[in-house]
């Protein structure tokens, strides 16, 4: 099986090297400081679960790679649609990408079925231009449970999870699929195929879409958000709206928001990936976290007041950071 990772940062470079290990011919694709390191030493990645390295192929060039049977797409969402040039030398007719990427993803609708089957979300694929670079055909569904950080250039450290599940968007289960996961499963980590994989991107989004833009507009961490009474209502109220445009999409999470909060305060004091890139200086990922939602409720009538609030500030926060 070869296997491509564009955008081997610390999710991408971990997946990667857990395939290597299993025995997968990959290759990944980076740039920068890292890219030396991965070259030179390998990806060395640091884990509750045991240190390993993995000597897989690196390179800045995926025409160096050519066509493989599957692309991970470790790039941020806000990417995807600059990433034609990136992505087409690594494609044959049937080269799967499996998405990890937080939020709704532009694929949502294809094969959904039903009223909305087919219907384009602007917010996270504006005019088309992310289906264009990425033909929602290719797409295999991916939520990523797992955390990990770059310690320092070639070296990942994972910090807790362990699990990637995927999922047709038509709900199948796909010889693509199963394959897939068995060599992510025998290279240690897990892969359950999820025929409703839209469940658990809600499930995900539950958290992603309240305490990511509260922490970069508070500068906080989990733990104060959680603790914080006046701040901890907001995030529930989100919470709530959010739930009520998935029930309005067919959609179950299954998870109390007590429960999410509770498991969020556990976290302790950890900094989203949204303030991290705040504090960076870089793009902030809201357009499919927040904008797509509020999007999403428009279109389904469901009133989602308190989300559209924090839309508009956070949207201003990242127009003024990026410029």
């Amino acid at each position: 099986m070869k296997v491509a990772v564009l955008g081997a940062g610390a999710i991408g470079a971990y997946v990667g090297a857990a395939l290597h290990r299993a025995g997968a011919d990959v290759h990944l694709i980076a740039r920068g400081p890292h890219l030396a390191a991965m070259r030179q030493y390998g990806v060395r990645v640091l884990s509750p679960r045991g240190d390993f390295t993995a000597h897989a192929h690196a390179t800045d060039d995926p025409a160096e790679v050519g066509p493989v049977d599957y692309v991970f797409l470790g790039l941020k969402a806000n990417s995807y649609a600059a990433c034609g040039p990136l992505i087409e030398p690594l494609l044959h007719e049937r080269t799967a990408v499996v998405a990890a990427q937080n939020g709704i993803p532009w694929w949502y609708f294809h094969r959904h079925g039903g009223p909305y089957d087919g219907h384009r979300v602007e917010s996270v694929d504006p005019d088309g231009a992310v289906s264009a670079a990425l033909a929602p055909e290719r797409a295999l569904g991916c939520v990523v449970y797992a955390a990990t950080e770059l310690e320092a250039p070639g070296v990942v450290r994972h910090l807790e999870g362990t699990r990637f599940s995927i999922g047709e968007p038509d709900r199948s289960m796909s010889k693509r699929c199963l394959r897939f996961s068995e060599a992510m499963q025998t290279g240690g980590l897990k892969c359950p195929v999820e025929p409703y994989l839209r469940n658990d991107i809600w499930l995900k989004l539950l958290g992603n879409i309240s305490f990511n833009p509260i922490s970069a507009l508070a500068r906080a961490t989990m733990r104060q958000m959680c603790l914080h009474g006046g701040t901890r209502r907001v995030i529930e109220i989100m919470m709530r709206e959010t739930l009520d445009v998935a029930e309005a999409l067919g959609c179950e999470v299954g998870v109390s928001i007590e429960r999410r909060l509770a498991g969020a305060e556990k976290v302790g004091d950890h900094r989203t990936s949204t303030l991290q890139d705040l504090e960076r200086g870089k793009p902030l990922e809201l357009d499919v976290l927040l904008a797509a939602v509020v999007e999403l409720a428009g279109i389904t009538g469901v009133e989602v007041p308190t989300l559209r609030t924090v839309h508009a500030i956070s949207d201003l926060l990242a127009l003024r950071s990026a410029a």
